[in-house]
């Protein structure tokens, strides 16, 4: 009888796990290299050094959970969520009186919040919202990404297929004789070095991250394009505290637990997202000639944000503000695409090792996670028809054993082959999305962007037989192929150029259009959006 075939798995992270689960509840041998120590001790940071930006779990990463067969898994993650139904736009007006403008992220998603909140009994805002797995909330889910990570690795130590090694380096692979050499960290040699041992393996797969040294040596054996982009661009991390905590134990926030807040500015912005704890953890983005400024003189740090970044002074003390200025370092973002992502039948990479991108569109995660669940797709699809056309006797010959692996080899080609040759198109496509959404974060108070949002969900919500969807609907609460997204919406955006057109030389129409969809606002804040449309003609 035909040995189970050996996956080798590098990266312990979200998204190598969630690729062990897959494979374990395949059959396959599963073994799991990570370079640092076991990920689920606090103490752990990961290799940037800095607990890193919170997770914004939505549709896709569920779905690929959802698909790894456990569902009490699905149901624990969801349940360290908090949920964010939209943007909360900071800034100051003119009279210098601070404001706080919500931006659902989906028009359809407003009823569908409500009923969650309603289903578990949590109505206040202030209070902690988590989702039971009924539906589609039309929301962001924010999680710890230690906390995500914990979850997935105790899922696979209850498994008998998986091993998980710890402190472990990939240091060399060769992908013709499926061989790999590991030093394992937690075993020296008498010179202090760590020792080295050769492993095999039938598969390797590598969800190591963007400096991936499974991708590293598969170029070695692959004809890979690769290219990678730091944008001038850094991010340091901050913190708002939690607030007091409630009569009852509970926690509480200090601002609205249950969106996304963004300090916008013209070239940066502070954002601050929620985690279960009553705590957010906030994340500068600023180009780099700042940071410099800043280094330079860090007591300017406070003023910089009073001035840029207003009200956020009142959630964090100008000592906490410097402290983490000094402290957390200031890291780069980068980009990265590449293709083929496989070498014949042996290897193949996903994740951030395939396609690490900016973080603002917040897909990072969920693209790797969808990674897992089409690539295990085609394989079944690939083993499905190799069963239909080879179905081995348990006790056949050497020559039919023989027989029996080539054609399984013959599969798991033609299944990574097909995997590389259609998923790079949409790992592009939310590369380049994550860049420009970049620039919607800081504009999402312009009145162009208002406006066509508002026509965009007055569509989408009133004439739902159109199949109109915003783009930011359709690449975040659906699972389909983000290049479609792009095609619909660039449709959509040809046909709303038409009517911005039309609504030029109807300028009464176009009022009209923005108070309809803004009926529920005070008539003080829709005069003034009037008057502002009108004087964008």
């Amino acid at each position: 009888m035909a040995r189970p075939q050996k996956m080798v798995i590098v990266g312990a992270g979200p998204v190598g796990s969630l690729a062990a689960l897959y494979a374990a509840q395949r059959g396959y041998r599963v073994e799991v290299y990570e370079l640092r120590p076991d990920l689920r001790d606090p103490r752990i940071v990961p290799l940037n050094f800095t607990k890193s930006i919170n997770l914004a779990l939505s549709e896709r990463g569920i779905n690929a959970i959802r698909h790894a067969g456990l569902p009490d898994l699905l149901e624990d993650i969801l349940g360290a969520c908090v949920p964010m139904r939209g943007r909360m736009i900071h800034g100051k007006k003119p009279s210098g009186a601070l404001y706080e403008v919500a931006q659902d992220f989906d028009i359809h998603g407003r009823v569908s919040f409500r009923h969650r909140l309603s289903d578990v009994g949590l109505i206040h805002h202030r209070q902690p919202v988590h989702p039971a797995n009924k539906s589609n909330p039309q929301c962001n889910l924010a999680m710890d990404r230690g906390a995500l990570n914990a979850r997935l690795l105790d899922a696979l130590e209850d498994l008998p297929n998986v091993e998980l090694f710890f402190n472990h380096k990939l240091t060399g692979a060769d992908f013709r004789k499926r061989k790999a050499w590991i030093e394992d960290r937690d075993r020296l040699s008498p010179s202090g070095r760590p020792r080295e041992m050769e492993i095999d393996f039938d598969i390797m797969l590598g969800a190591d991250g963007a400096h991936s040294a499974v991708r590293y040596h598969m170029m070695k054996f692959s004809r890979m394009d690769y290219q990678q982009e730091y944008i001038d661009t850094l991010w340091c991390e901050f913190r708002i505290d939690a607030g007091k905590p409630q009569p009852d134990g509970s926690e509480t926030w200090k601002i609205s637990p249950n969106h996304l807040h963004i300090w916008p500015g013209k070239d940066f912005m502070f954002i601050a997202i929620p985690s279960e704890d009553g705590s957010f953890t906030c994340t500068l983005f600023l180009p780099a000639n700042h940071f410099v400024t800043l280094e330079a003189d860090p007591s300017q740090v406070p003023d910089f944000f009073d001035v840029n970044f207003p009200g956020v002074r009142d959630h964090i003390s100008d000592a906490s503000l410097i402290d983490a200025f000094n402290t957390n370092p200031h890291l780069p973002l980068i980009s990265l695409k590449c293709k083929p992502y496989h070498f014949g039948a042996s290897g193949v990479i996903i994740g951030d090792a395939a396609h690490a991108m900016v973080p603002f569109y917040g897909q990072g995660m969920n693209t790797g996670m969808e990674d897992v669940r089409i690539l295990f797709s085609i394989l079944d699809k690939h083993q499905a028809l190799l069963a239909e056309t080879n179905s081995p006797l348990d006790d056949e010959d050497d020559e039919q054993q023989s027989s029996s692996n080539a054609a399984a080899e013959q599969a798991h080609a033609q299944a990574l082959a097909e995997y590389s040759a259609t998923r790079w198109v949409d790992a592009y496509t939310i590369n380049d999305l994550a860049f420009q959404n970049y620039i919607e974060m800081r504009t999402s108070q312009s009145t162009t962007y208002k406006l066509r949002k508002a026509l965009e969900e007055f569509l989408s919500l009133r004439l739902p037989g159109l199949g109109w969807r915003t783009k930011y609907s359709l690449v975040v609460f659906s699972n389909r192929p983000y290049s479609e997204c792009v095609r619909q919406t660039d449709r959509q955006g040809r046909v709303l150029s038409r009517l911005f057109a039309g609504l030029v030389t109807s300028p009464f129409l176009a009022v009209g259009v923005y108070l309809a969809y803004s009926y529920r606002r005070p008539m003080k804040e829709l005069w003034h959006n009037a008057v502002a449309i009108w004087q964008m003609m």
